[in-house]
């Protein structure tokens, strides 16, 4: 069974998959941050155990919604779980009243974002040492 589940703060279980993926297997540094306090977390779970996660927040200076460090441990990718999350995303964004869902996708990444609607915007930058390009998507 697939559950969703939405929090405002940072779990345990969104640390423990942001700490796999982003810090042990695709070594970034600054992974935590004070965005963390500010966002709406979702984990999904599948039978109990957390599988995937992304935060959402409202910039107030670009008046947008973005997602980020979305994430699927290893032993679960290839089972449409980031799109499932993203779908969620851009649920609850619209229910919040917002239009666009902007996000910073590392660039080897960037076609999965294209394949649910995302357009690039600008030019490649580096967040660390890792290629990243903005994106949105109007709702």
């Amino acid at each position: 069974m697939i559950e969703v589940k939405c929090f405002d703060s940072l779990t345990y279980d969104e640390r423990m998959l942001r700490t796999s993926v982003f810090i042990e297997e695709q070594k970034f540094k600054d992974e935590f941050d004070e965005i963390d306090n500010d966002s709406f977390h979702l984990v999904l779970y599948t039978d109990g155990k957390a599988a995937a996660c992304v935060r959402f927040f409202y910039d107030r200076n670009t008046k947008k919604y973005y997602l980020g460090r979305l994430c699927v441990l290893k032993e679960y990718r290839g089972r449409h779980m980031g799109e499932m999350l993203v779908r969620e995303v851009e649920v609850r964004v619209k229910n919040l009243g917002g239009t666009v869902v902007a996000l910073s996708a590392q660039v080897r990444a960037s076609g999965f974002y294209e394949k649910l609607g995302y357009k690039k915007m600008g030019d490649i930058y580096y967040d660390e040492y890792c290629e990243h390009i903005h994106m949105e998507k109007s709702l």
